[in-house]
């Protein structure tokens, strides 16, 4: 069983923004050599989530629209910003998107249904942020 892990720096010029980090996955998935296993695609921060979707702007901006109405931006609404933090609704929108997604490796290549993608999701950006690829299989 062979192993390989790279990461994946990310620092957007949104607070909130979705990126198809699909075509990077794939790049370190073929530089793996890993022809039969499963990669494990987890963002490192408490603020930011790793899932798979479609790569449909409409379906962003309802991702995002109904995220903001789960949880709205405001250093008011949430007693974890009374510690001095803005974030609070970060961390609740982190929860709801997830933090990392599996993906079945088959023949070398990513094994997706029909639209599937993987995305990063920042919900706290303007910094520097880690996405972990983890990859195990033969």
């Amino acid at each position: 069983m062979e192993s390989y892990r790279q990461e994946l720096w990310f620092n957007t010029d949104k607070r909130q923004e979705f990126i198809n980090i699909t075509s990077q996955v794939e790049e370190v998935v073929k530089k793996s050599g890993v022809k039969d296993g499963l990669c494990l695609v987890n963002a490192m921060h408490i603020t930011a989530s790793v899932f798979i979707n479609d790569d449909e702007g409409g379906l962003h901006q309802d991702f995002s629209g109904w995220l903001e109405k789960l949880a709205p931006y405001g250093k008011d609404k949430y007693k974890h910003n009374l510690s001095g933090e803005d974030n609070g609704d970060a961390h609740l929108k982190r929860t709801v998107m997830g933090r990392e997604v599996v993906v079945a490796i088959t023949n070398g290549k990513l094994d997706f249904g029909p639209w599937e993608q993987i995305f990063y999701g920042e919900f706290d950006g303007k910094r520097k942020k880690l996405v972990l690829i983890k990859i195990i299989g033969e």
